[in-house]
Order: C-alpha cells, then structure tokens, then sequence
C-alpha cells in the first residue's frame, strides 16, 4: 500500500513539473518549458489586435508559446512571466518615433489574464490615442513595468498603486504629442513601497496636485524623473528618498531658488534641473555632493559666480552651466575636476582670461566654452590635455594667437571649433598637427590668408565649415584626398579663386561655395554627388550653361545660384528635382521661357528667377501645380501679357514680386483669395536643412535682404509694368502686407477707401499713375507706416492729418506731381478761390510752359543717346543695365506726360467756363 502511494506521489510530482494537468498544459517535445493553453490563448487574441508591419511576432505560431519572441515563461510552472516587445532603438530618427516601424493597434483586455507576469514592456510603440489598459493593477506580481513613449493617452490609473511589488515604472511619454494626465493626486504612488525606478517625465501632473510628499514615502527610490510635468517645488527642507541617484526636474518652469533639500541627497549621481526658472546663486553645499558625476543647470535664471565649492567634487564628468546669468571669472580651482569631460559655460556673463590651472585637467575629454562673454588669450597650458577629444571656445571674445603649443599633447583631438572669436590660428605651413580631427569649425575666425596647409592629415574629417575666415588663396590639389568623408562642407565667404575643387563623396550632403571668387562653368563633377541636398554657388563668378545632369541630384532640397552670370536656358532636367524646396537663380543671364517640366517642383516653397532675361507669358500652372509656393519672385524679366488669375488658387503665397516686366491688363479680382496675405508667421525653416532661406526685395524705398525676419515679410509688388484699370477694392483684404508697391503702372481711378484695412502695411507706393480723387483719410490711421509715395498722380484735395503721416519724411517727394493737393503737410492752403479765371490762366501758362520744357529735354535726351549707342553695342553689361535705365525713364515720361495734358487740357476747359 505503501509503495503504491509513492509510486503515485512521484507520478504526480512527475506530471506537475513536465506533464499535463487537467489538460491546461501542452506537452512538447522541443522544450523543457511547457506552454499553459489559456495563456497562449490570451496572447493569440492579444496579437490580433496588433499591426505588424515589420513581422516583429512572426514567430507567434504553434503551441509552445515560451519560445515566441519577447515571451519568457517560469521553467517550472510554465506560465508567462514576462512579456518584452520593446521596439528596437534603430526604430527611432533623431526627431521623432518611425511610426511605420512600431507595433500599432489596440491592446486587448485578454494582456490581463497573464496573471503570473513580472515583466511587462510595450514601451517605443505607436498606441496613439489608448489608454492604459484599465485595471492594470490586477497583475500584481508585476515588478517592472514600461510603457514609454507607446502614445498612450487619458488618465494615469490610480490602481496602479496595487502593484506592491512594483520596483521599476516607467510612463514617459516626451517623444509623443498626446495627452497624458494625473487625476486629482498622486497618493498611489506611496503605494508602491518597493519602487526604485519611476519615470512620469512628459505627463502633466500639474502645480496644484502635491507630488513631493507621496514620493517621499519611497525610501528605496534611486532614479526619480519628472521632467516636463509642469510641477513646483515644495519649501520642504529635507527628504527620506536618501538613496536617490539620479533626479531629472528638467523643463517645468519651476519658479524657486535653488532647493535647500538636495543637501540630503548625498548619494546623487546625476543632478538635472535645466530649463527651469531658479534664480539666486547656486548655493555653496553643491560641493558635499561629492559622489555627483554629471551637473545640469542650464537655461534657467542663476546668478552670481561660478561657486568654488565645485572643486571638491573630484567624480565630475559633466558640467552645464550654460545659459544663465553667471558672471565673475571661470575659477582657478576649476583645474582640480581631473576626471571632467564636458565643460559648458555658454550665454553667461563671465569674464576674465581661462585660467591657466585648466591645463590641470589631464583626463579632460571635451571642453565646452562657447557663447559666453570670456575675453583675453587662450592659455598655452590647453595643450597639454592629453585626454581632450572636443575642445570647444566658440561664440566668445578670446583673442590673440593660436600656435602650435596650444596644440602640443592633444593627440585624440576629434572637434574643434574655434568659431567666432577674434583668434588667428598663426602656424607654420610645413606643421604637421599630432590629431587627426573630424570635425573643425573656424567661422569668422583668422585662418587664412593661405588655405589652412595643415589640414591635408585630416582625411576622416567629417564636418569642415571654415566660412568667412580670411582665404585669400585657390584650393590646393591635395584637398580632394580629405573629401572621401566629407558630409558638410562650407567654404563660403572668403576670396578663394579658381575651379570647385573634386568632391569624392557622393554622400555629401551640404556644400556651400557661396560669396567668393570662383570662375568658369558649373562643373558637371557637382552632379557625382548623389546625397547632396543643399548646394549653394552664389556670389561667384560662374559663367556658361548649367549642366543638365543637376537633374540627377534627386535629394536636393536647396539650389542657390544667385549672382552670377549663368546662360542660355533652364534645363528642363531640373524637373526632376521633386524634392526641391528653394530655387535661386537671380540675377543671372537666363533666357527663354520658364520650363513647363518646373511645374512638377510641387515641393518647392522658394521659387526666385529675378534679373535674369526670360520671355514669354507667366506659366498658369505656378498656380494649380505649385501650391506649397510662398515666395514667387519673377521680377525684371522681359514677362508680358495678363497676370495669370490661376495664381489666386495658390493659397499660402505671401510675397509675390512681378515688377519690372512687361505685363499688361487689370489686376485681377480673385486676388483676395491669396489667402498667404491675411495670415502671416509662417516659418521657412526646412526640416533636415541648415540653409538660412533668403529674398531681397525693393522695400521703403531701398533694396533689402530678408533672412531671419523672413516670416513676417508680406510683400505684393507689381510695379513699372504696364498695368491698367482700378486698383480693386478687395485688395484691401489682404491685411496681413507689409508691402504694397503698385508704382510705374497706368492705374487709374481713386485709391481704395478702406486703405485703413491693411494695418500692418509699413511701405506703400502708388506714384506714377493715373491716380485721381482725394487722399482717403483711413491712410492716417496706419500706425507701422514708415514709407509712403504718391507722387505723380492726379491727386487734389486735402491731404489727411495723422500722428503717422507727418512723420514719413519730405513731404514734397512724396506728394510731388500732384499740384492740387494742400494741406498743412504741403504749406498749401485749400482756401484759395479755384473760380478765379485769372489763376486758372496763370496756371495753364505754367502748363505750356512745362510742356516746352519737356520738349527740350526729350530731343536732347535723344542727341545724347545716338551719340552713345555706339559704344554700348559692343560691350554687353553696360547694354544690359543701360537699357533698363532706359525703360523705367520711358516709363515715368509716358506717366508724366498723360498727367502733363490732362491737367492742361482740364485747366483750359475750366478757363472756358
């Protein structure tokens, strides 16, 4: 009997640990881990609730669900303990999460039946607009839980809080632009009592819900972050969380000095409170952090000097200071942080020279200094840190000479960027440097005026922006060995002559050749460059025909021709550029009609073809095809007939510039709907792109360049054309302008009355047209007007009074030509009797005598041009701009003329009568 009884107790046992018991346990013959039925159940309906574009869960097939991927089971009992399907960090670009690559879907309630799970990890997924599954809290065997950046949404669910033997929580949500909130308080997380790890950094918890006095129930918390949570700080003077490690606060605004409580945190590691409001100075106790290894207090309001109480902390590697309001000197105990690796001191106010002891910090590996208001030599001691890899002194006053002792034991040098000081790098040309760097950054810096010789060992180099440092020199030959890395290259703003050296990198991507004096063709080498996506040629001296095969260079983003002196015609092939977002090609020599194969640019935001000799009609299709088009810029072209009404259907277009050309016809009344000019702040920064877009335009009188302030530039100018009838009054929609040139036309008819409407307006010019009527008062209202021309017109009556208007120069310029007007403005009286004859008659007499005046000056104008076409028919430039002089003059003489006999011709009609 007893032997019979064990022999079924073993039996049992036997079937309890490898078997089946009441047929919940499959038994397989590949594994010593068995799968329980009603778990792999659950996950299979939990799967089908999923999309899997990248088959992450391919292998969910069979019965042995422990061998799934990201399934973990008990090797005793065979549940499933843990559930990973994390996505894999290559799934995510430096901006945001790849949605295309994440688990998508809906979770489905059959997650909760896992009962057994310890680990549970859905986080860097794509479930945008869920909420957490509701009664998360019944897995309560759950240690480690992380649903980060997962998109999850709504409320944070307080039964979170049964999850006792929770010890790692992470809720994250900063790479998501969702919602995620706590409800009320948050009293369940001193709940959690076994916790080390929590995360809430990105969920609004808000400054009213008190979060310090849960949190400090943990006394086994090591990492606590919350930042982006739109907390405060409390006034408490101490805390039981002592074990923590690591503390991240960052980017909440927190309105406080610096919290007296971190004294107790004396096990902290990483400290990161930037993007906060503190202010005061940082207190002196920082130094008792002795086991501190990174300090992060950028971008809030501290002041006062760099404590020296910093010295002591003998662990630091890391060091942002920056963006504050710092001053004093950077302190000679700052030599004794031998195990520092980043040093930021940016936007302060420090003064004083480095000190010398900085040459101390034998293990120093990156050394940042930039943006702050040091001044004097940097010390030659820099040179003896031997463990540097990035030395970083950009965007400050040093000044002085760089030479080769600065650089004598800085054998793992990688980046260095010397950037906007007011430093010559002053070394021998036959100096051979002991680093080989991969990035250098020496803008507005003295390197030149020979090409920096020493650089031909940088053959790794990377990153090479050297713009606007002194060059006066060609590109050596040996320049083409150090390209077979290079991704940016910015040579811009020196005086280097000659051909565009060879590029050996078809994965450069940025190369800026701008503002020098390069010469010859385009060279068809440029087209080897497939990765290229911003290409700027500007300001040099290229001459002949653009290669066709620029068409090849699929990822451009950015061309910038301009200023130079390109011929024949636009190659069609440009159309295939369909990323294309900004065209520059002004002030060239292209000719013939604008290619039909551009209207496939549906990309492009910047199209400038300005001074340049194109003909024929303005192609309608800029219109229906290019509707992401912001800037349009056709101007002193040889354009005519009618301005296309398929422009209006372009809805963002906020500067359009057709002056100078010889367009005819009325403008049209659909141009209310250019919808670009009633909203503005639209920005012109392109995603994955560091060129600074760029317009000029003929603004106030003067030609101006706009870059930064692009986006607020609301421009519509369609002068010295040939364009008739009334100016329409629902022109007066677009109120967004802050341009409106309609000057040198045959516009007739009286200004709009509701001119007022366009409040934003700083520069109007209506002068030389056909004008007549009175002034409309609302003018006076315009408050940002600084530049106004109505000269020579027909304009009478009294001139409106406005705090604004007397203030926008001479009137006799702006008001020229227009002899019926008066006003206190003009020191003319509008009491005079216009029904005495005899005035009438002295005023026709003046008529006629002007008319004789313009006689003379016409035929000698025309002896003094017979006596010069000769010499301008052989030179071409002087040709060009000649007769572009040439026909504005006819332009005003035609508008002067046709206003000269009507006022004649009205003047002896009212002597008649």
């Amino acid at each position: 009997m007893e032997i019979t009884f064990l022999l079924i107790f073993a039996l049992f046992i036997f079937f309890q640990t490898y078997g089946a018991i009441s047929g919940n346990i499959m038994v397989t013959n590949s594994s010593n881990i068995t799968c329980i039925l009603r778990e792999r159940q659950s996950l299979l309906v939990f799967r089908q609730g999923l999309t899997d574009k990248l088959n992450r869960l391919s292998t969910w097939t069979g019965v042995e669900c422990c061998e799934w991927h990201g399934i973990s089971c008990d090797k005793i009992n065979g549940h499933v303990v843990e559930l990973d399907l994390r996505s894999p960090s290559s799934f995510l670009d430096e901006h945001s999460l790849e949605r295309s690559n994440l688990l998508e879907g809906k979770i489905s309630p059959s997650l909760l039946n896992l009962k057994h799970l310890r680990y549970l990890d859905l986080s860097m997924n794509n479930f945008s607009g869920q909420y957490i599954p509701e009664n998360i809290g019944s897995l309560k065997h759950l240690e480690y839980l992380n649903l980060s950046n997962s998109g999850f949404c709504g409320i944070v669910p307080p039964d979170l809080g049964n999850l006792s033997r929770l010890q790692y929580l992470d809720l994250n949500l900063q790479f998501y632009d969702v919602s995620l909130m706590v409800k009320d308080n948050l009293r369940w997380v001193s709940l959690l009592s076994s916790l080390k790890h929590l995360d809430l950094s990105g969920i609004t918890i808000g400054n009213h819900i008190d979060w310090f006095q849960p949190i400090n129930m943990l006394p086994s918390l090591l990492t606590l972050n919350l930042a982006s949570c739109d907390i405060n700080f409390s006034s408490i003077k101490s805390v039981n969380f002592t074990s923590l490690n690591s503390l991240d606060v960052s980017s909440n605004g927190i309105n406080s000095t610096f919290p007296v409580w971190l004294t107790n945190l004396t096990r902290l590691v990483h400290l990161n409170l930037e993007k906060n409001n503190f202010h005061g100075r940082i207190s002196n106790f920082i130094g008792n952090l002795s086991s501190l290894s990174s300090i992060e207090l950028s971008s809030n309001q501290l002041s006062g000097p760099i404590p020296p109480s910093l010295s002591g902390l003998s662990s630091l590697r890391v060091l942002d200071l920056s963006r504050n309001e710092l001053s004093g000197n950077i302190p000679e105990s700052i030599g004794q942080l031998s195990m520092l690796e980043v040093l930021v001191l940016s936007v302060n106010q420090l003064t004083g020279r480095m000190p010398t002891s900085i040459g101390l910090l034998t293990r120093l590996q990156m050394l940042f200094l930039y943006t702050n208001q040091l001044s004097g030599r940097i010390p030659t001691s820099v040179g003896q840190l031997s463990n540097l890899i990035t030395l970083d002194v950009s965007y400050n006053s040093f000044d002085g000479v760089l030479s080769e002792i600065h650089f004598t034991k800085l054998n793992n040098l990688t980046s260095f960027d010397l950037s906007y000081n007011l430093v010559t790098l002053n070394v021998s040309p036959y100096w051979i440097p002991p680093f080989r760097l991969m990035y250098f950054h020496a803008s507005s810096c003295n390197i030149g005026p020979q090409f920096p010789n020493w650089l031909q060992t940088s053959t790794y180099i990377l990153y090479l922006q050297i713009s606007n440092s002194s060059i006066i020199d060609s590109i050596p030959e040996w320049f083409e060995n150090i390209t077979s890395h290079l991704w940016y290259l910015d040579l811009s703003e020196n005086q280097i002559s000659g051909n565009l050296p060879r590029m050996r990198y078809p994965g450069t991507y940025y190369v800026n050749f701008g503002k020098n004096r390069f010469s010859g063709s385009v060279p068809t080498q440029l087209c080897e460059l497939s990765g290229i996506k911003e290409l700027d040629l500007s300001n040099n001296n290229f001459s002949g025909v653009l290669p066709k095969c620029l068409g090849n260079l699929i990822q451009l983003r950015v061309i910038d021709l301009t200023n130079n002196t390109i011929t024949g015609d636009i190659p069609n092939s440009l159309g295939f550029l369909s990323y294309l977002r900004s065209l520059h090609m002004r002030n060239n020599q292209f000719e013939g009609n604008i290619p039909t194969a551009l209207q496939n640019l549906t990309s492009l935001v910047t199209c400038d073809l300005g001074h340049n000799l194109l003909t024929g009609y303005i192609p309608s299709w800029i219109g229906k095809k290019l509707l992401k088009l912001k800037i349009l810029n056709l101007q002193s072209n040889n354009f005519m007939g009618n301005i296309p009404s398929e422009l209006c259907q372009n809805n963002v277009l906020q500067h359009l510039n057709l002056a100078n050309n010889n367009i005819t016809g009325m403008i049209p009344h659909c141009i209310y709907k250019l919808t670009g000019m009633i909203v503005t702040g639209v920005d012109f920064q392109y995603n994955g792109t560091v060129y600074e877009e760029n317009v000029e335009t003929y603004i106030k009188g003067i030609e101006l360049k706009y870059t930064k302030t692009l986006k607020y530039l609301t421009s519509l100018d369609l002068s010295s054309n040939k364009i008739i009838g009334e100016i329409p009054d629902i022109l007066m929609n677009l109120t967004a302008l802050n341009n409106l040139n309609l000057s040198r036309n045959l516009l007739s008819g009286q200004i709009p009355s509701m001119i007022g409407n366009l409040k934003k307006l700083e520069s109007l010019d209506f002068s030389m047209n056909l004008l007549s009527g009175r002034i409309p008062p609302s003018l006076a209202t315009l408050n940002f007007l600084s530049y106004l021309n109505v000269s020579f017109n027909n304009l009478s009556g009294e001139i409106p009074f406005g705090n604004q208007l007397q203030t926008l120069g001479d009137p006799s310029s702006i008001y020229m030509g227009n002899n019926e007007l008066c006003g206190p403005t003009l020191l003319r009286s509008c009491k005079k009797n216009l029904s005495d004859p005899h005035i009438n008659e002295e005023e026709g007499t003046d008529d006629i005598e002007d008319l004789w005046l313009l006689i003379a000056i016409v035929s000698g104008f025309f002896a003094g041009f017979m006596g010069s076409i000769s010499s301008l028919y052989f030179i071409k430039e002087w040709r060009v701009a000649y007769y572009e002089i040439i026909e504005n003059v006819y332009s005003w003489l035609v508008v002067w003329i046709l206003v000269t006999f009507t006022r004649i011709q009205r003047n002896i009609f009212t002597s008649e009568v």
